[in-house]
């Protein structure tokens, strides 16, 4: 597990590489935790591309994530989900409880095909 963070704009991007499991899961939490609750980030975007894999403990980590953004304001996202963490998050259903984007461009602007989506069935666009 490789874990690295940059600052691009408003936002922190955490970038994880690896597997995500019971054994490294303290240092994805610490990292998530350490930026939103001691930095304070007013936008934390997980990049997601290069990890192969994703346990339980790990989603659960992402999810405390989500739940101190919230509890402090802050904007939580994932960006590049590969086929097997996607397939993760749907099956627990918490794909559609996460801000998800296809790539860090679309993260950066708080914008996904949804929205697209959403914006167009209100304009009544087909």
């Amino acid at each position: 597990m490789k874990i690295t963070t940059r600052h691009e704009g408003e936002a922190e991007i955490l970038e994880l590489s690896g597997d995500i499991t019971l054994y490294n899961t303290p240092e994805v939490r610490k990292a998530i935790l350490g930026l939103l609750k001691e930095k304070r980030v007013p936008q934390l975007l997980v990049d997601m591309r290069a990890v192969r894999y994703i346990d339980s403990s790990g989603v659960a980590s992402l999810v405390e994530g989500l739940k101190a953004s919230r509890d402090l304001n802050s904007r939580f996202a994932l960006y590049g989900l590969t086929k097997t963490t996607r397939e993760v998050l749907e099956l627990t259903r918490l794909v559609r409880v996460f801000e998800v984007h296809e790539t860090e461009a679309e993260a950066l602007a708080g914008k996904s095909k949804g929205d697209d989506l959403a914006r167009e069935a209100g304009n009544g666009v087909k």
